[in-house]
C-alpha cells in the first residue's frame, strides 16, 4: 500500500467513526441516526456503491466498501461531497514515492568536480 492510501484510510476511519458517535447522545440512542445509518447502507449496498475502490483502496473482506459507504452515506450529500473533495486533494497533492527495499549501486561513480578543474 502507498502512503496515499493509508492516509485515505485513515480520513475514512475517522469519517466513519464520528458518524457511528452520532447514535448514541445524551445517553439514549438516536433513533434519526439510526433510521439513517439503515437507509445508507441499503441504498450503498443495494446500488453496489463502494467508495473504496472509488478511491482506489483495495480492500480484502467482501462487501465492507460498500457496508462503510452506507453508513458514510447515512451523513447526507453534503458530507459526502466534502469527503470526496478532501479524498481528491489527497491524491492531488501527494506525491508516489516508490520504497525500495534493495539498495542500488551504482556502477559509475563520476568524479566529483573540484575549484581547480575550472578555469
Amino acid at each position: 500500500m502507498e502512503i496515499l492510501g493509508l492516509l485515505i484510510l485513515a480520513l475514512i476511519g475517522e469519517s466513519i467513526w464520528e458518524t457511528l458517535k452520532m447514535t448514541w447522545q445524551n445517553g439514549k440512542v438516536n433513533v434519526d441516526r439510526i433510521g439513517a445509518l439503515v437507509i445508507g447502507l441499503l441504498l450503498a449496498i443495494g446500488s453496489g456503491t463502494d467508495l473504496m475502490a472509488i478511491a482506489g483502496v483495495k480492500l480484502n473482506i467482501p462487501y465492507l466498501g460498500m457496508i462503510l459507504t452506507g453508513l458514510l452515506i447515512s451523513r447526507g450529500a453534503n458530507f459526502v461531497h466534502d469527503l470526496i473533495s478532501s479524498i481528491n486533494n489527497l491524491k492531488e497533492n501527494t506525491k508516489t514515492v516508490p520504497i525500495i527495499t534493495t539498495p542500488e549501486v551504482p556502477k559509475e561513480i563520476n568524479p566529483v568536480s573540484t575549484t581547480n578543474d575550472i578555469k
